[in-house]
């Protein structure tokens, strides 16, 4: 058993995570969580007596990490989430399906088999991704993704359909500001990696079950501890470590809380005005996600159906995914025009795209517009994300927000929570 004491700060991902790795390694472990429920912002939420996600997340096979600690709190990733292969599939028809081949292969058939899809765009695209290979991925300068695609002639449906959603989907940044190194990133490990690393992995069942609520099992049947409605309101430097709250002191810290919060504690600790700097300075995209109960009869032709020309991006089935039959979540990713409508008419004009989309819809029994207003960190070109480590020995910092090859996705935010366990011990 070691004798190192850890207090993390956030039953988020990355902070559950953390627990979860140091919790396997025998360290002791105290995990405040402000709120009532884990999870961070993805969890789940009960609103007048119904179960609903805080919002829609949609992991890639590529997300070893996340997959991985799934399997270490006892959860069967093939059993909680849906898993099928890369397919972009549109209600106009556009459709591009991603056969589960080796690259570029699966790219290959991909495009070339895409319903909607010009044989000069899907030629074009094949270009881009042998150009960004050829590099080893490595772009030099950053630029926005809409300056990329422009460089390399993406345009068209190729461009609409294809690159700017997977853009939009992955880095919660419009195109025109959204970090071209990071997107290609995501390109790398999702397009380039292993046969499976390009499927779309879905929750069957709620955020919580997925992950939050057995990693808090599993930290406590290890003798970790874990205080729900246990707001960190101080931390202060003492002999050999760190006092939480005046009153109990522990050998190492996580902050593993939305940057925001965290930023809120290290003002009380001089020596970390640098790593203050960097997190005051991070910008905020949102995500909405409006939920539809419709008559039991109401059904898409897919379980994630893509939607052109309007506001919403992406609608869910979740009665296809294990859920009440005829409930739809409407997901719109980034900031947009979207954010000055009041919750009444963006749920009307969310309804209207529907109707437009899938035919004569019946009047929903229900709505529900749930938003995220600082969903994720807004993922621009050059951004300074703070380092896990800083100049206190023993604070670490853990979250989708520090520094890394990736966006603000569970995986980013699990990868974070490892590594900060790692650092602890």
């Amino acid at each position: 058993m070691s004798s190192t004491r850890v207090a993390i700060v956030g039953g988020g991902w990355a902070g559950l995570a953390a627990g979860v790795a140091l919790s396997s390694r025998g360290v002791s472990v105290m995990l405040y969580e402000a709120s009532r429920n884990l999870g961070g912002r993805a969890r789940r939420v009960t609103i007048d007596g119904v179960d609903l996600d805080n919002g829609q997340h949609v992991l890639i096979g590529a997300y070893r990490e996340a997959l991985a600690m799934m399997r270490t709190v006892g959860v069967d990733p093939d059993r909680a989430l849906e898993r099928a292969p890369l397919e972009l599939r549109y209600a106009d028809g556009f459709h591009v399906r991603a056969p589960r081949l080796p690259y570029p292969l699966n790219l290959l058939l991909a495009l070339l088999c895409a319903r909607g899809l010009a044989l000069a765009q899907a030629v074009s695209a094949l270009r881009f991704m042998a150009a960004l290979r050829a590099k080893g991925f490595d772009i030099g300068p950053d630029r926005t993704v809409a300056k990329l695609l422009d460089e390399y002639g993406q345009s068209g449906m190729l461009r609409t359909r294809v690159w700017e959603p997977l853009c939009v989907s992955a880095l919660n940044t419009p195109v025109g500001a959204a970090s071209a190194r990071i997107f290609v990133n995501v390109l790398r490990d999702g397009l380039t990696g292993s046969r499976r690393a390009s499927d779309l992995l879905i929750a069957r069942t709620d955020l919580s079950r997925v992950f939050p609520e057995p990693a808090a099992e599993y930290i406590r049947a290890r003798g970790g501890r874990i205080g729900l409605g246990e707001p960190v309101r101080r931390i202060a430097r003492v002999h050999g470590g760190f006092r939480i709250n005046d009153a109990l002191e522990f050998s190492c810290v996580v902050l593993a809380c939305g940057p925001q919060h965290a930023g809120q504690l290290l003002v009380q600790l001089p020596e970390l005005s640098e790593t203050l700097a960097r997190i005051t300075a991070l910008e905020y995209e949102p995500i909405v996600t409006c939920y539809l109960q419709y008559p039991q009869s109401v059904s898409l032709p897919c379980s994630m159906l893509g939607l052109g020309g309007g506001i919403v991006q992406w609608v869910f089935d979740r009665g296809r995914l294990g859920g009440d039959k005829g409930l739809l979540a409407a997901v719109i990713s980034a900031s947009g025009a979207h954010e000055e409508l009041s919750r009444e008419a963006l749920a009307s004009r969310i309804e209207n795209e529907l109707r437009a989309a899938l035919g004569d819809l019946p009047a929903p029994l229900w709505s529900q517009v749930i938003t995220e207003k600082r969903a994720t960190f807004s993922c621009r070109p050059g951004i300074a994300r703070p380092e896990s480590t800083t100049p206190l020995p023993g604070l670490l910092l853990a979250g989708d927000y520090v520094a890394s090859d990736y966006p603000g996705t569970l995986e980013a935010a699990v990868r974070s929570g490892i590594a900060a366990a790692e650092k602890a011990i």
